[in-house]
């Protein structure tokens, strides 16, 4: 097991794609339609249009530093590149982690759950088994992962075109009904849509993860920066499409009121029974903590093989190329995040996590841009955009640690 295994290159453009919508669709869209109902009202779409505008300048910011840093560890990369500080860029390596740990320990609940119901397996040996699987999978190898987690996002973006195309018919109704989608042109007119930007803005979450696999991307200054811009193009699409389906087909309190809204739906198009869907919901859940699990082992190596944790995390197994000490760390912290609490809390505080580091990556960047504005055969925004995303970012965060006191 030489230190001089590397990882291996085998993640093509499609792949990335498919794993930059595998992590950010997930479990988001799949429970996240009935809340954004109750939040926003039939302005519902119109919230999930500007949290696309809000996550698409922080995105933008990943996709340029991707090409200019094609390397593991994202964000503490940047950070380090930005601020020239070692201290800065571990906490922000670590605080990635964390986040991706937390998500993928709250994913595996709620799969869990599901799982139960299904199979009669209590909780805990649930909990027990996914987590092992998902490791398993993890260390497979990066190309096995990314065609299992290629082929279970084919799973989740099919059953949001099938719904789409079960309830294409309310779309005919769009002529007539726009003017309910559209805000008034107040402070109490646009409320609504800014409170239900603040929850939305989670569901376009992914583009963080995708930079961490970069050691693993075929054509990386290309093939990176790219992916992240169509993922967000085509997730933005997809959710605009399930919103206004949703709001004209049924009421805002009737989503609210389901546990279950894209099942709901489905039974609304259809008439028939939503256990098909339910099961989709279920993969988009498992595929997103795969990830996480991918994404936080990538960084713990990242931060190792810069000399920053210990180096023992940095040795890459031989035969699968892949990180497993690293991986077996990420697993154990999952499974006891997991089995020790609903993580409801938690999971509140990750966001505010995600936002802190979105605010230093952007400003990282902004710096960055000042020293070196042009990088050559690199996707390249004005300089602007980044000091705009980060300005962003810290007002979430100030919003969101606002609601909490």
């Amino acid at each position: 097991m030489g230190e001089s295994v590397s990882l291996k290159r085998t993640i093509t453009l499609p792949q990335m794609v498919l794993y930059g919508l595998g992590t950010t669709i997930g479990a988001g869209i799949y429970a996240l339609v009935g809340e954004l109902a109750r939040v926003s009202g039939m302005l519902a779409p119109a919230a999930f249009l500007f949290a696309a505008i809000l996550a698409g300048f922080t995105a933008l910011s990943f996709a340029e530093l991707s090409g200019r840093y094609p390397r593991a560890a994202g964000a503490s990369l940047y950070i380090r590149e930005g601020f020239g500080s070692e201290k800065l860029s571990v906490a922000a390596g670590l605080m990635m982690v964390l986040a991706g740990l937390v998500s993928a320990s709250a994913l595996v609940n709620g799969f869990s759950g599901y799982f139960e119901t299904l199979t009669g397996l209590p909780r805990t040996p649930s909990i027990l088994l996914i987590t092992l699987l998902l490791g398993l999978v993890a260390a497979w190898g990066i190309a096995e992962s990314v065609l299992i987690a290629t082929a279970i996002t084919v799973i989740e973006v099919g059953g949001l075109v099938w719904l789409i195309v079960a309830g294409s018919g309310h779309l005919a109704e769009l002529p007539s009904r726009w003017p309910e989608l559209l805000p008034a042109f107040s402070l109490n007119g646009l409320a609504p849509i800014y409170a239900g930007a603040l929850l939305a803005f989670f569901a376009f979450l992914g583009f963080e993860d995708m930079v961490d696999v970069a050691e693993e991307v075929k054509d990386v200054k290309h093939t990176l920066p790219l992916a992240i811009v169509l993922t967000l193009i085509i997730t933005t699409v997809l959710y605009l499409l399930i919103m206004v389906m949703a709001v004209l087909a049924l009421s805002p309190g009737e989503l609210a009121a389901s546990r279950a809204p894209m099942a709901t739906l489905y039974s609304h198009y259809t008439g028939r029974e939503p256990m098909l869907m339910s099961l989709i919901g279920m993969f988009a859940i498992i595929n997103g903590g795969l990830i996480q699990i991918i994404m936080a082992s990538r960084v713990l190596y990242g931060l190792s093989s810069r000399g920053l944790l210990p180096k023992r995390l940095a040795r890459i197994h031989p035969r699968t190329q892949t990180p497993l000490r690293a991986t077996a760390v990420a697993v154990l912290i999952v499974l006891t995040l997991a089995l020790t609490g609903r993580l409801a809390g938690l999971a509140a505080i990750t966001s505010v996590i995600m936002l802190t580091l979105f605010s230093g990556v952007n400003l990282a960047l902004w710096r960055i841009k000042q020293r070196h504005p042009h990088a050559e055969g690199v996707m390249i925004f004005p300089r602007w955009m980044s000091l705009i995303a980060a300005i962003i970012s810290l007002g979430l965060v100030i919003l969101e640690i606002a609601n909490w006191l």
